[in-house]
């Protein structure tokens, strides 16, 4: 895997739904290596750790990111501005493994959601289910509606879309797809891979505390399921995308 640290110059901070940033940095060299499903770690001023952050789209010279505010790392980057200089390493993990020709159903729960656009353009006519805890959170509706005709919105309180989970929707629409892509909270995918298991395929993008980003820390190991029994996998050397049968849901 090619990875390298690079300066980025932040292009758009902007804040797209409650305490959820939307950013656009810029590089000639890194964007164009992402694959969907990967990510890539901030160094945020005056803070030892980097910050991992889905890659929500690439493009050839840019990426966009879109976080939320969980602690003083995201509540700096929250705050900088067009122009400032960020430095960023990427791209880091294993993204989705897509395969021409299969229906895919990309599957999100809250800031799980922003890494299914870029992977979701990379296939044709996909169906794309995303869920929030209400309307305050909702976010990048309107780019899924550019590229599929059949997205669906739930809200655990009802408050817009299909009041529920992703789950029942995926449910009623199981034999119309081949794959699941899902990334979210825990207990979202693993009733995601209990709907899907011993009738489709699914994938899964787990969302781990990581300190380095590059499997030297160890802090992102997960207890996963291997061909010799059981093993401690490092999610950003390994992962972040697993198949849904490999991972303990714990």
């Amino acid at each position: 895997m090619k990875y390298d640290s690079k300066p980025f110059k932040l292009l758009k901070n902007e804040e797209i739904a409650e305490g959820i940033f939307d950013w656009t940095v810029e590089n000639s060299e890194l964007p164009k290596l992402c694959k969907g499903g990967q990510f890539v770690n901030i160094k945020v001023p005056g803070r030892v750790l980097r910050r991992p952050i889905s890659i929500c789209d690439a493009y050839d010279t840019a990426l966009r990111l879109v976080f939320q505010v969980k602690g003083e790392g995201t509540k700096i980057m929250s705050e900088m501005k067009p122009g400032d200089e960020v430095e960023i390493l990427a791209p880091l993990g294993n993204g989705f493994n897509l395969e021409k020709g299969k229906r895919y159903c990309f599957v999100g729960g809250g800031i799980g959601v922003p890494p299914l656009l870029f992977s979701a353009k990379q296939v044709e006519d996909p169906m794309i289910i995303t869920g929030f805890r209400n309307e305050k959170l909702i976010i990048l509706q309107d780019e899924f509606k550019k590229i599929s005709d059949k997205v669906f919105l739930t809200t655990d309180d009802g408050s817009a879309g299909v009041s529920g989970f992703v789950t029942d929707v995926l449910f009623e629409h199981l034999d119309e797809i081949d794959e699941v892509c899902a990334c979210g909270p825990i207990p979202m995918l693993k009733a995601v891979a209990a709907v899907c298991k011993g009738k489709v395929n699914c994938q899964v993008s787990l969302e781990e505390r990581m300190g380095c980003g590059i499997g030297a820390c160890l802090v992102c190991a997960c207890k996963t399921k291997t061909n010799e029994g059981e093993s401690m996998t490092q999610v950003c050397k390994h992962g972040p995308v697993y198949n849904a049968e490999e991972v303990f849901y714990e």
